[in-house]
């Protein structure tokens, strides 16, 4: 699934090419992609049609777009495949188009949302008094949020009993980060997947901090890490920075730090990947 960087890609690309648009008109192709907005599709149109899009927004890795003089806002789930392309409005239609949204302007482009495997969808939800969706108002802030506190993220590390990528995986905790950059930054802090977090001290954790933060921008430079065509940006461009990674997919090859073969262990229904010398497991005590 997409992660912070990706969404974060997406969000710029709406930011330019959708904010300040009104929309004139809206095309639910499949009841899938409207299943979580409850009152349906046809409800889903007539709510968004006549309104503008105050710009794009995210926390972690949810998407949306406020609806301005509203106190609502359309949420993006991208789920495994889904995308939110702004095409040209006579391009041909995408095989898996599952929703269209026109604007009353002569810009000539539309915004759409594209899902092979239908995981995804849009809804319309309430606001939160801090402007998010209601639905993912329990959602930490992110580590590239600048509110984001770091020593109260450090402190919950200690009390939390859990493992270290258990923690960075937990949205409650901190947002943004999935499976792939938590891998790339347990092996940037040498740190295995399991060690428990009770025992990071205050500057090992503020390490493993500074390191999500400098994979995720690594990320962002190159435009998101991409492992096939079904994650794009909103004009169809692939992302790249699967090319850099150090850990994540990268079984029985040497470790670019020591050079001992990468391991991968099943985790979680996931996968975990890291290097045996550099991440060592942490003691079993009796």
């Amino acid at each position: 699934m997409p992660e912070l960087p990706e969404v974060e890609v997406v969000r710029r690309g709406l930011e330019r090419w959708v904010a300040g648009r009104t929309v004139a008109g809206v095309e639910v192709l499949h009841p899938r992609a409207v299943r979580r907005h409850p009152a349906g599709g046809a409800d889903f149109a007539a709510r968004l049609t006549g309104r503008t899009f105050e710009g794009a927004r995210r926390r972690g890795k949810y998407l949306w777009l406020p609806l301005a003089g509203t106190g609502t806002s359309v949420l993006g789930h991208l789920g495994m495949s889904g995308q939110l392309l702004v095409q040209p409005a006579d391009a041909p239609d995408e095989k898996h188009l599952r929703v269209r949204v026109r604007f009353d302007d002569t810009t000539g482009t539309e915004l759409r949302f594209v899902d092979q495997r239908t995981f995804g969808g849009l809804s319309l939800h309430d606001q939160t008094p801090d402007g998010l969706p209601d639905v993912i108002g329990h959602i930490a802030r992110d580590p590239l949020d600048p509110a984001f506190d770091d020593a109260a993220f450090q402190a919950a590390l200690r009390l939390r009993r859990t493992t270290v990528k258990r923690a960075l995986l937990d949205q409650s905790l901190i947002s943004g980060v999935g499976n792939i950059y938590a891998d790339e930054a347990l092996w940037r802090s040498r740190l295995h997947y399991d060690r428990p977090t009770a025992t990071l001290t205050r500057p090992r954790s503020a390490e493993l901090l500074g390191h999500v933060r400098d994979v995720m921008n690594a990320a962002l430079d190159a435009g998101g890490t991409s492992f096939d065509s079904l994650y794009v940006n909103v004009n169809g461009e692939s992302g790249y920075f699967d090319r850099s990674l150090d850990a994540y997919g990268r079984e029985d090859e040497p470790c670019r730090r020591c050079g001992t073969p990468m391991r991968r262990r099943a985790w979680m229904n996931r996968s975990s990947y890291f290097c045996p010398r550099c991440q060592r497991p942490p003691r079993v005590t009796a």
